[in-house]
């Protein structure tokens, strides 16, 4: 089923080679500018005429309501509750423990001269939870538990509404909501959601200043429309899957994790990377026989007959770690001998999992790691939706006179060089008379 490209031989400018699927943002874009612009200029009415398009339901209120809220958290299996709670808190644990950056002390640069750092978190945010193939409760937990550890104090969701459910979102995203206190939550999907995040619906919703959360091309099209009116986390592709493995690696582990990428989307791409051509035979054999009869068999051979998805053949470990880095996945594991080492080795991946015990399903749910993270191969440039991602780093410049005047001189010179005369006159003018 996969098929395998052979690398062996080549060496570097592996980024043009590798397989990759294609994502025009651009042709979706087209489609959700006129979306973007109804509901900017008609509100909840374009909202609603949206929601029957595409959802095939109206909510009965675009906001869900409190009582719905409990009524889903209360109706929760007692099973699936504390895998919740327990996702929420490893999440919350590792956030606080890894990512939230106290306030530094000053550094003092000379006597009257220092420079402080505080880290202050973006006062709203609006938190974007698919709810098409795959109702993501976790992306819930993803979203919402940094933006909280990161002291935002206005968080809305928004998830489309499910004909089966009345209009409200998915049962479960509803109830992930409530345990987690967000009261927020708007029955909206799709581009319509993200338009109504940045432009405000008078009466619904108040404008944000982030817009973070995964979604398909016309939720990925809407956030760059709107770049720029608000921030937004990432333009997040198709999710993408690559193993480096060497032969003790367990293909039925392989084949699993490959598989579990695949029945995200038939565009999720799966990719193999190893020197072992025995490895590789025994995975397209368990590929083969643990994909027959899963639930979305057709959605999974798809992704991994695409061009997206393939075997990729290496000399060595050190082909393969290059290998890797040039294709800088979304979720990278590493299943090899010495693990540990090989993942120590590795620049550009948004998560490494290392080993054979620790599959990316793994950070799905509750290992306590983002799996909101780049995809396309963004990773070599850009990093996870974490707490950092809800706090914005301002410069505190606290000069006493004497301070500047031990720079004053450099400064006018400076500000002569560049022909900008007033900002040397600023300096002047504060000179002791």
């Amino acid at each position: 089923m996969l098929r395998t490209l052979d690398l062996t031989g080549v060496d570097g400018a592996y980024r043009t080679l590798l397989p990759r699927g294609s994502f025009d943002v651009e042709a979706a874009v087209a489609v959700v500018h006129p979306i973007v612009a109804d509901v900017a200029d008609r509100g909840a009415e374009a909202l609603l005429e949206y929601s029957e398009k595409f959802d095939h339901v109206v909510p009965p209120s675009l906001r869900v309501g409190a009582a719905d809220l409990r009524k889903a958290a209360d109706e929760l299996d007692p099973q699936l509750r504390e895998a919740f709670l327990e996702s929420i808190r490893r999440r919350r644990e590792v956030a606080g423990a890894l990512e939230l950056d106290p306030d530094p002390g000053p550094a003092i640069l000379a006597d009257g001269a220092s420079v402080g750092l505080r880290n202050i978190p973006v006062e709203r945010v609006g938190l974007y939870v698919p709810g098409g193939l795959a109702p993501l409760a976790s992306s819930v937990i993803m979203n919402v538990v940094p933006a909280q550890v990161a002291g935002v104090t206005s968080i809305a969701v928004a998830s489309p509404p499910q004909r089966e459910f009345g209009g409200l979102p998915h049962p479960s995203i509803l109830a992930v909501c409530a345990l987690l206190g967000v009261e927020e939550v708007y029955a909206v999907g799709g581009a319509q959601a993200i338009a109504m995040f940045a432009h405000g619906v008078e009466g619904l919703c108040d404008p944000v200043s982030l817009i973070t959360g995964p979604g398909n091309i016309y939720v990925v099209a809407a956030k760059r429309l709107v770049r720029g009116l608000v921030g937004i986390d990432s333009e997040a592709g198709p999710t993408e899957i690559a193993v480096v493995a060497d032969d003790t690696a367990d293909p039925a582990f392989v084949a699993a994790d490959l598989i579990s990428q695949a029945e995200h989307d038939p565009m999720a791409a799966s990719v193999l990377i190893t020197d072992s051509t025995a490895l590789t035979e025994k995975v397209v054999a368990e590929v083969e026989r643990q994909v027959v009869g899963q639930l979305h068999e057709e959605r999974i051979r798809t992704a991994l007959t695409g061009r997206q998805s393939a075997v990729v053949l290496v000399r060595d470990l050190d082909q393969a770690v290059a290998v890797a880095d040039a294709y800088a996945a979304e979720h990278l594991e590493i299943q090899t001998a010495d693990a540990r080492a090989v993942a120590a080795r590795i620049r550009n991946a948004g998560a490494i999992f290392v080993g054979g015990y620790s599959p990316v399903s793994l950070g799905d749910y509750s290992a306590g790691s983002t799996h909101v993270l780049p995809t396309a191969g963004c990773a070599c440039h850009s990093s996870g939706l974490s707490v950092r991602s809800f706090m914005r780093t301002v410069h505190v410049i606290d000069y006493s006179q004497a301070g500047l005047m031990d720079l004053a001189d450099g400064i006018e010179r400076f500000a002569q060089a560049e022909n900008l005369p007033g900002h040397a006159a600023a300096v002047t003018v504060r000179r002791p008379r």
